[in-house]
């Protein structure tokens, strides 16, 4: 499969940006899916289900006893009957509250329990997403629908479910009543139905198209707030805050006018229901009034209709008043299946099984033969390239930018598929290695530290979650990095801040390199390690760096040449192909590429 064959195979039936929601989705699945996830609690569903026909019927009993109440004790002057009927009209009533509060408390337990499946679902499942999708993907989106689209559905779920149950089985229960008591007038008002579903119906489906854009919206805002936050020191440096701002106002009024165009279809609902409530109590009032005139019916089932008419509306204004949290969760629940229905990262090779013994360690013997790859079909980045990198050798990639450097360290760590050719790690293919496994025994030093929020403990931990405390602190002192962790506030115990913001540059790769050191890798990656930094600290990372490289395979991706002097091989890129190769001597010799560059670039240094 190519680079991104999973990717593609996820986006096979959806647009090309993965983000977009252009047109109207299936609804039904969407609802079908979540129903899936309350489906893994059957059994407290089930009583939830028994708690809300109990009420339902309870409140379809009220109407009828004042029914009741009219004809056998009010017309005789009954008072000792009216006061026992009284009794168990209060009764009834407050069984069918105690009822309603026990199935709502139950439905918010099934429901987070369900939500807390799904959100664990769907954060797994970007966690095996190839690195491709988060190319196409910005965070403040995926953030989007790990928030807003989640809590959107909760909204829905944990309130809205037992009341669309009761809604149903009221409205079912109220004709069922009605027919018993008197065929005409049901009839009168199983007429006015069909309006109100109309009505209802109508105005759903612009809701739910409405609320399915402004959860798109959210989630560009969402991006927008992300960069201006923790890009804070450039948009300062850069006296770019109007700019920022012009930004977020943009985006916000464009969430503005979706929430108000979702919102008002919603609200809709409300005063039509209400007119069509009000009509349909003129409808049974008039033809009631009528029949009882003509001896046919009796007031108090003309009172008992009434009752049941104003009981049948209730359902439709509270489906009104959820149909915003509804239409909202669906928008967001197809949100969040677009993530879930993505294929994730390929791994060809079969995990190992639990019990087997771990794989022995990578001696580091690499070869690329005739390899070629392109982020795109059509625009190839790598051309066929061949080169051999023996066990403890360190090979040093350097050309100008977009020659294809980093590239091969994308395919050297499976990041990306190989579009041709192959890659052999001790004379096996890369393709039949467990990413896992191949992971383990890598180990990158970047130019763009990542360092998490935590302890600094905790993050030079990282590089091997089983190290012992004095595991972590022998790998600082090797990186030279431990003068400077027991310098800080609390030593190893020190609170990093957001991508570890009260460091300096320098600080943040000596941590990187001491996670790399634990880690005991057998392959070592250097990406520009040192290009962000001065001179001085420049000397002391290469110091760490001499440590960490010794005995291991090692790439290393540098535009200063103090870093490559002393590499066994140098390979010069240029247009995704290797124009030279040698030692960093027989390339100045040769006067070629390198010493073109080394001229252009590196001219005055001491090498």
């Amino acid at each position: 499969m190519n680079r991104a064959g999973s990717f593609q195979a996820g986006l096979q039936r959806r647009p090309a940006d993965p983000g977009r929601i252009d047109a109207a989705r299936d609804a039904r699945s969407a609802l079908r899916r979540l129903a899936a996830y309350l489906g893994r609690f059957r059994a407290p569903l089930a009583v939830v289900l028994a708690l809300v026909l109990v009420y339902t019927v309870l409140g379809l009993i009220g109407p009828y006893l004042m029914g009741v109440a009219i004809d056998r004790y009010i017309a005789a002057r009954d008072t000792a009957g009216l006061a026992g009927l009284a009794l168990a009209m209060l009764a009834t009533y407050l069984l069918a509250n105690l009822f309603q509060a026990l199935s709502a408390w139950l439905m918010a337990d099934v429901s987070q329990r369900a939500l807390q499946h799904l959100r664990q679902e769907l954060f797994g499942h970007l966690q095996r997403l190839p690195i491709s999708f988060f190319d196409h993907q910005p965070a403040g989106e995926l953030m989007s629908r790990l928030t807003n689209d989640i809590d959107a559905i909760n909204q829905a779920v944990s309130q809205n479910v037992t009341a669309l149950l009761a809604s149903g089985l009221t409205l079912v229960g109220i004709v069922i009543a009605m027919f018993v008591l008197d065929a005409w007038l049901a009839l009168a008002a199983v007429l006015v139905v069909p309006i109100m579903l109309w009505f209802t119906e109508f105005v759903a489906r612009y809701t739910r198209r409405g609320f399915r854009t402004l959860q798109k919206e959210l989630g560009g805002l969402n991006g927008v707030m992300e960069e201006a936050i923790s890009g804070q020191k450039v948009v300062k440096a850069f006296r770019r805050d109007e700019a920022a701002l012009a930004a977020f106002r943009r985006h916000n009024a464009v969430v503005y006018h979706a929430a108000v165009s979702a919102n008002s279809y919603a609200l809709l609902l409300m005063p039509l229901t209400n007119v069509l409530g009000n009509f349909f109590v003129i409808v049974l009032a008039g033809l009631g009034g009528w029949l009882a005139l003509q001896g046919l019916v009796s007031v108090g089932i003309i009172a008992t209709f009434i009752n049941y008419a104003q009981n049948f509306i209730q359902p439709l204004r509270q489906l009104a008043n959820m149909y915003n949290a509804i239409q909202a969760a669906l928008a967001g629940a197809e949100r969040v299946f677009e993530i879930l229905d993505l294929a994730p990262e390929v791994d060809a090779a079969q995990p190992a099984p639990a019990d087997a013994p771990p794989a022995a360690p990578l001696r580091g013997h690499i070869r690329f033969e005739n390899v070629s790859f392109g982020y795109r079909p059509e625009a190839p980045i790598i051309k066929g390239m061949s080169l051999e990198a023996r066990p403890g050798e360190t090979v040093a990639l350097v050309g100008p930018t977009g020659a294809g450097k980093t590239t091969l360290i994308n395919l050297l760590t499976r990041f990306y598929e190989l579009d041709s050719g192959r890659i052999l790690i001790d004379g096996t293919d890369l393709r039949e290695l467990p990413k896992d496994q191949l992971r383990r025994q890598l180990g990158l030093v970047l130019q763009d530290t990542f360092l998490f929020s935590g302890t600094v403990l905790e993050n030079i931990r990282y590089g091997r979650l089983a190290a012992s405390d004095a595991e972590c602190v022998e790998a600082a002192q090797l990186a030279d990095a431990d003068h400077f962790i027991r310098q800080l506030p609390h030593g190893y115990q020190t609170q990093l801040s957001e991508r570890a913001g009260n460091l300096s540059q320098g600080q943040r790769q000596l941590l990187s390199i001491t996670r790399a050191i634990l880690a005991n890798p057998a392959i070592l990656i250097l990406d520009e390690a040192t290009s962000s930094v001065d001179t001085r600290t420049e000397a002391r990372l290469q110091a760490a760096l001499l440590r960490l490289m010794a005995g291991r395979t090692s790439f290393v991706i540098a535009h200063r040449l103090s870093t490559i002097r002393d590499a066994d091989q140098v390979l010069v890129i240029r247009a995704g192909e290797i124009v030279e190769k040698g030692t960093h001597q027989e390339l100045m010799d040769r006067r070629g590429f390198y010493h073109h560059l080394y001229l252009s670039q590196f001219k005055g240094q001491a090498i």
